[in-house]
């Protein structure tokens, strides 16, 4: 199991109503969405390597 780290993330007022929007209809959480939407984008943009997914 991978370590999570916390941390404050600011965000403007329409991108967060837009999460949360997403959110519930996918049924997440806004944290799990977010954690999500980060890991899609890392993958497609080959930052994130198959083997590095479950690091820190």
């Amino acid at each position: 199991m991978s370590v999570k780290k916390s941390f404050a993330l600011r965000v403007d007022s329409k991108i967060m109503e837009a999460i949360e929007k997403w959110a519930a209809g996918e049924f997440r959480s806004i944290n799990g969405q977010i954690e999500w939407m980060l890991y899609n984008y890392l993958k497609q943009s080959k930052r994130l390597k198959e083997k590095e997914k479950n690091k820190n």
